[in-house]
Formats: structure tokens, sequence, C-alpha cells
């Protein structure tokens, strides 16, 4: 089976808050000087993809999209975790793209790499959550999609996949090729590789693509097709009230602040 795995690179979402910039220019996250990891979504999806090639057998193709110079570590992590082979779509305006330009370039990348059964990306990514990418992925390689996978079972020379909803679950037969947008479960925690893998993965290839050529295979040469005008970062205030009296009255005056702000 030959599965691809679209990887993004995101600044660590578990950084203090404090740590947190806009960029006045760009309005995007300030990137630089903070830990960039693999965003948390992709990285479940690349545990399923490397769990169905320990089952099915197969490669799988590590894939992302950004500057080369800083894409090393999430490509030698996918490397050590189990992927085959990866690729670097060298993008430096990457970090500003939104998710439906990411697609049509992702999906170039896709054909040029040529046949595949299955292409996995997480259900969102951990900075915009925009939640756009794999559909849009599916409709340019015109595969089938299925949104917030969990799990996949091969049955009978199909896969059957599990996608969470909002009353439990739905089981859905897929015929690859498919694009699958993956969700967190306890049954795709991402493997921690261990010092031989790690040591490994400086032997497997890392090929690098320009971003004109890629761009120019999907009919991209223009400018971004979506202006970001303004990006904030949610105010926090904290109040502290003290209640006299004695307990009993303090317990009273607590039940009515609370009937007051409506969160009784």
């Amino acid at each position: 089976m030959e599965i691809i795995v679209c990887l993004k690179q995101v600044v660590d979402p578990e950084l203090p808050a404090r740590d947190f910039a806009i960029d006045p220019v760009t309005r995007r996250q300030v990137r630089e000087g903070r830990p960039l990891v693999i965003s948390t979504y992709d990285e479940n999806a690349l545990e399923v993809g490397l769990q169905l090639k320990d089952r099915l057998g197969g490669k799988v193709t590590a894939l992302t999209l950004g500057p080369a110079a800083t894409s090393g570590d999430a490509i030698r992590l996918a490397l050590a975790m189990g992927a085959d082979q990866a690729v670097v779509v060298d993008d430096p305006q990457a970090p500003v793209r939104l998710g439906a330009a990411k697609a049509r370039l992702l999906a170039a990348a896709v054909r040029r790499l040529g046949r595949f059964d299955l292409v996995l990306c997480g259900c969102e990514s951990a900075d915009w959550v925009e939640r756009v990418v794999g559909p849009l992925l599916a409709e340019a390689l015109q595969a089938a999609c299925v949104t917030f996978v969990s799990r996949i079972e091969q049955v009978n020379g199909t896969l059957l996949v599990r996608r969470l909803a909002d009353e439990g679950f739905h089981l859905v037969e897929v015929r690859p090729p498919a694009v699958l947008a993956v969700t967190s479960d306890e049954s795709n925690r991402p493997r921690l590789p261990k010092v031989k893998d790690i040591m490994t993965a400086r032997r497997k290839p890392v090929h690098t693509w320009p971003v004109e050529e890629v761009a120019s295979q999907a009919g991209m040469e223009g400018p971004l097709e979506v202006e970001v005008r303004e990006v904030t970062l949610p105010e926090r205030t904290a109040r502290c009230e003290f209640l006299s009296g004695d307990p009993g009255e303090q317990a009273a005056a607590l039940a009515q602040r609370l009937r007051e702000l409506k969160l009784l």
C-alpha cells in the first residue's frame, strides 16, 4: 500500500501564552525563536499510516510544505518513527498560506510522487484549525474523502473507517485511492522512536522540491489568494472579589453571585 502522510510544522502548542506573538506586518504568528513541532493530528495521521504499513506492507512517504531550513526536525522525526522517505516542498511562504492554497500545492506534490492508495493528514492544524486541507486535497486529487477518522481496518479488500460523529461514530467503507483526515484516538498515539531508529533516519532519503516547480504544476504562479486583515491574541482578565460575613453568609453570597453570572 502506497501511503502519503501530509505533515505541518507549527509552533509548539504547549508554549506558554506569554511567548506567543503576532507579527504586525504578516499578521501571522511569530515562529522565529519558538520550538517547532509536528501538528498534533498530523502526528496521529503518521502513526495510522505506519500501523497500516506494519499490517499490510507497502511504503510511507512523509510530505511537508514549508521552509526547508526549518522543516528538518519534523522530517527527521517522521523518518525516525518509520516513514520510508520524505519530501519537502521548499516554500518560504508556507506559514502565511491558508488551507486552500496549501491543498493545491500538496495535491500537485502528491501527483508528482505518482501512484498512491491513501493520503493521510490531520483533521485540523494546531494553529489555524481551518479543517479544509483534507477535503480540498481530496477534491483536487478526485479521490474519496473521510474526515475525523479515528481507526482504519482492512476488510475483504476494502477499508472500513471509523469516523467520529456527534452521536458516536460512523463506519464508512472506503475503496482507495482516498484522502483521510485523522483525529486522535487511543489506538493512534504516536510511537516514540528508539535511538537506533533516530540513527537510521539519517540515512533515509529526503527530497527537496522548489515550490516554484510545484506551484507551476498546480497553476499557482499568481499572488496569494487570501489576505489576512487582522489577527489578535485573546485578552485574558482576572478579577478577585472577597465576600464578607460568617461562612454561612459567604456561602449565600457566593450562590447569589454565581446566579447573577448565570453559572448556576
